[in-house]
């Protein structure tokens, strides 16, 4: 049995006008004395970004590459802009594993002198073939603030995000002591640490695998993944909602025919969420009442 593929969406760089804008100035005319005195600084994706603002305040203009809530992460394509920004940057932070390669394209090219680079796989102690998606475990967000208050010199804003992380915190405490042992599955890994932290059984790792690496889901791998959502324990299934394809939607149907409840996730900071602890609050809050309601 041959399932179909993934189909992705193209994703191409998304820098608001006003920093492409100061981007094109800086190239034809040289940045003015005010400018050139802040840091400017590069992320990868837009939670890293969001972050790096947080913790800077004031003091540095952020750039934040990928941005779109509404396309796949995974497929990207630079361009002038991106590799100018990149080559300039103070500081640049990217998530490795994987998860955006090109960026080592980017950073082969000789930057600015000492120029600060960030791989946040690196402060959590996070390998090659691990989950990439770091952003949702709970000891990265926090090294990579530490990291960026250190450099930067910030100090209150670190204390000011770390206050706000307390809720995190504190809410996933909550739900691990309420429905910790929880079965669930997922179409991609994207929401898998998070889900480990709140002391879930993940099922079906092979199949999420699969999905993000875009390769071939076979039939027992298919097969097994209908079979747990027909399965009394499978409490929620979680999907990446940001990518649509036949087979990941077809699960979902079958979830929800079986009454297992169904929870999309992101992999880019949402827009209406402030900063990243209000995002993954968001999701948390959402989480503890779908089971608090439905089971």
């Amino acid at each position: 049995m041959t399932l179909p593929r993934r189909a992705k969406m193209p994703l191409i760089a998304l820098i608001l006008p006003a920093q492409l804008a100061f981007l094109g100035i800086c190239l034809v005319a040289g940045c003015s004395q005010k400018k050139a005195a802040n840091v400017s600084i590069v992320a990868a994706e837009n939670f890293y970004g969001g972050l790096a603002q947080q913790i800077a305040g004031n003091s540095a203009q952020v750039i934040s590459i990928l941005s779109n809530p509404n396309q796949d992460p995974h497929e990207f394509t630079t361009d002038a802009a991106t590799a100018f920004a990149v080559a300039k940057a103070d500081i640049v932070i990217y998530n490795g594993l994987g998860y955006d390669d090109w960026m080592n394209k980017l950073l082969g090219v000789q930057g600015k002198p000492g120029r600060i680079v960030i791989r946040v796989a690196d402060l959590i102690g996070a390998k090659a073939g691990d989950n990439p998606h770091i952003w949702y475990d709970p000891r990265a967000m926090p090294a990579l603030a530490a990291k960026l208050a250190q450099i930067l010199k910030q100090p209150e804003n670190l204390a000011t995000f770390q206050k706000e992380m307390d809720a995190v915190t504190s809410k996933i405490s909550e739900i691990r002591s309420a429905h910790g042992g929880t079965v669930v599955t997922a179409t991609e890994p994207v929401f898998g640490y998070m889900a480990a932290a709140l002391g879930f059984k993940m099922e079906n790792y092979g199949f999420q695998l699969a999905v993000m690496n875009d390769t071939e889901i076979s039939f027992q791998q298919a097969s097994d993944f209908e079979k747990s959502l027909h399965g009394k324990a499978m409490k929620i299934l979680f999907y990446n909602s940001q990518v649509s394809d036949p087979v990941t939607q077809r699960m979902q149907e079958i979830a929800r025919k079986c009454g297992v409840s169904v929870v999309g996730v992101s992999e880019t900071q949402p827009p209406e969420a402030k900063d990243y602890a209000n995002w993954i609050l968001a999701e948390l809050n959402e989480v503890e009442t779908t089971l608090e309601t439905n089971h």
